[in-house]
């Protein structure tokens, strides 16, 4: 049987390819990487934000073909159930389903401020008032979370679709050094030390600077 793919764009900006793909290891998926080239139309608007529909990530296993990092998740689950991308109490499903679709469709002027590169770093980085809003929104999720279910991931001891949705914020606020307290740190710190987001962040750092328009000096 061939492996399946998984088709991404830049690992050095890319949230949402960073989404699929880690979602795809969480699930222990025997895939390999196809990545779009940086002048791809589908690509430049991912990564510019100018388009509302992304075509990346997309999961191609077998016949099926699946585009929409949520409904990744969900084919994933359903393919590799003992994974544990969805918690097995029906009321933390629905609890995970919901924070993860609001990373999934919210969180605009985050996006919009706080672009993710992994190869930048901006110490004192001032956060203007609509993405710190996000950021808040953000921390309280992030808080309710871990005091409900008690750490040290969303969901308890393992990790699911809630920390594969939330992973690339962890990186944005590495890059531009947003403050947060004990606990939220501690919880950025146990994402970014994963050896699949190290490996992510390792690969990354190889990428040539491929898109101009986002290496903006903050």
């Amino acid at each position: 049987m061939a492996k399946a793919t998984l088709t991404i764009s830049s690992k050095n900006y890319s949230s949402w390819s960073l989404r699929g793909w880690l979602l795809c290891k969480m699930a222990k998926l025997d895939f390999i990487e196809q990545r779009l080239d940086a002048d791809d139309p589908s690509s430049r608007a991912e990564l510019l934000l100018l388009s509302p529909s992304f075509l990346v990530p997309c999961l191609t296993d077998d016949e099926v073909k699946v585009w929409d990092t949520l409904a990744i998740a969900e084919y994933l689950h359903e393919l590799k159930p003992k994974a544990g991308l969805l918690p097995k109490d029906r009321a933390e499903r629905a609890h995970c389903r919901a924070i993860s679709g609001e990373m999934h469709s919210g969180f605009a002027n985050l996006r919009a401020a706080l672009p993710m590169n992994l190869k930048a770093k901006h110490l004192g980085f001032k956060v203007w008032a609509g993405a710190q809003a996000d950021i808040d929104r953000i921390v309280a999720i992030w808080k309710q979370c871990l005091d409900d279910y008690g750490g040290p991931f969303l969901f308890g001891a393992t990790p699911t679709l809630a920390d594969a949705m939330y992973a690339p914020v962890c990186t944005r606020f590495e890059t531009y050094d947003v403050k947060l307290d004990e606990q939220c740190t501690a919880y950025k710190q146990l994402i970014l030390d994963l050896p699949a987001m190290r490996e992510w962040h390792a690969e990354a750092q190889l990428e040539p600077a491929e898109m101009e328009e986002l290496d903006v000096e903050f």
